[in-house]
């Protein structure tokens, strides 16, 4: 069984009306590496929301297929696994969060896949640890802040040991000091934990750990490749997004013939590079 995920010629219809279809996708075909951090980058309307529910099964396309290691979404006698390898962090943890206590929440998965309880105590401490809610493991989630809340949330799900863990829109509702955390812990995540990352998202600005970028409009794929090369296409600016404002001074620099390695995400990495080449 070949590791990944795999789009091939998707498209997802919606009944609008009786007589009435739109395309909420057109023949989307990308793969995703296991351990990828990948971002999927579009305005509101583009298809985001409905490709990531593709992943996860909720959905399944009207045309083509979609794989999760080997496995056909569409095959009902595969879905119990896909939903193991494949978890969902939502735009709003209010409706992801359904028990009274913050522990019981992260052990929830767990007791539904019938493992020992030494496992299920070791999953939530483990969960509970790597997303800082040791303080609020016996409180109830909706006395929690928003990003702690969305911390549970991704708790939760870290609980099952997914794969591919899936975030849609999971900023939407936070503080930037919340933002950041989250994001700072999806990166560790990709990076110590090995956990392949698919992070949706209309700001660029939040994709900048990705390693690649899979750009929407309107049902379709735009643009895709590496955040420096899709950044730096002018034709972004036609979706309405610009650039982050890292890649706007590496666009700066290099046009002053000064190198930027492609290893550089983030502002303070780029300016720590030219303080060593000065």
């Amino acid at each position: 069984m070949s590791a990944g995920i795999e789009v091939v010629n998707a498209t997802k219809q919606y009944n609008v009306f009786a007589l009435e279809k739109i395309d909420a996708l057109r023949d989307i075909s990308f793969s995703i590496r296991k351990g990828e951090y990948v971002g999927l980058l579009g305005m509101n309307g583009s298809g985001k929301s409905t490709l990531a529910r593709l992943i996860n099964g909720l959905l399944k396309p009207t045309e083509g297929k979609v794989y999760i290691n080997g496995m056909d979404t569409a095959d009902p006698a595969n879905m119990l696994e896909i939903r193991r390898l494949v978890g969902m962090v939502f735009q709003n943890p209010d409706n992801q969060l359904i028990c009274p206590i913050v522990e019981e929440e992260i052990a929830f998965g767990p007791e539904n896949l019938e493992l020992p309880l030494e496992e299920i105590r070791r999953r939530v401490d483990w969960a509970i640890h790597i997303c800082g809610l040791e303080e609020k493991r016996q409180h109830a989630p909706h006395l929690l802040s928003g990003g702690q809340k969305q911390m549970a949330a991704l708790a939760s799900v870290l609980a099952m040991l997914p794969e591919y863990l899936v975030l849609d829109e999971p900023t939407s509702m936070l503080d930037p000091q919340s933002r950041r955390m989250l994001l700072k812990q999806l990166y560790i995540l990709n990076q110590q934990e090995g956990v392949t990352i698919i992070l949706i998202s209309h700001n660029p600005e939040e994709l900048l750990q990705t390693d690649r970028l899979i750009v929407l409009d309107q049902g379709s794929i735009f643009l895709e490749g590496t955040p420096r090369e899709v950044y730096a296409n002018a034709k972004l600016k036609d979706l309405g997004l610009d650039a982050p404002s890292l890649y706007q001074l590496i666009d700066q620099l290099e046009l002053n013939q000064f190198s930027v390695p492609e290893s550089i995400k983030s502002i303070p990495e780029l300016v720590k590079h030219i303080c060593q080449e000065l």
